[in-house]
């Protein structure tokens, strides 16, 4: 059963912790704010911050990264395809790309909102049908 948290609690600190809040935060800043930027730096992250013994941290490291590796090639590349078969002056496509465009989007940053609720939790958490798998140990890990 779980625990019931005052307000005043603070919570429990898990290892790694606030590198995964890190993480999902620049991963949706990267879809939100700072696209790009925010990206640079989650992958810079991702490659420079040692991890060893934090599962937590390598969990959403892992995650926010391929999930926006995945998120440009679904925003951008699939994007200009609709554009370029369905031509520049067309209304179709027009309509075609914006619907495309806000459905994508706006699940790519609820799941990052999840992600992101998931890490300030101390839990691991897997993007559906693009996450990586979870490295063992992580905590509260579900798929």
């Amino acid at each position: 059963m779980p625990r019931l948290v005052n307000a005043g609690d603070a919570p429990e600190e898990v290892p790694g912790m606030g590198l995964a809040v890190s993480a999902e935060a620049l991963y949706l800043a990267n879809l939100l704010v700072v696209p790009g930027i925010g990206f640079l730096i989650l992958a810079y992250l991702r490659f420079r911050s040692p991890v060893d013994g934090r599962p937590l941290a390598a969990a959403h490291l892992a995650q926010a990264f391929v999930a926006s590796l995945w998120g440009g090639g679904l925003l951008v590349l699939v994007n200009l395809l609709i554009v370029l078969l369905g031509g520049y002056h067309s209304t179709h496509t027009w309509v075609l790309l914006i619907l495309y465009f806000t459905v994508c989007h706006s699940t790519l940053v609820l799941l990052g909102v999840v992600g992101l609720a998931k890490a300030m939790a101390g839990q691991c958490w897997r993007y559906p049908l693009i996450g990586r798998p979870l490295p063992p140990g992580c905590p509260g890990g579900s798929a």
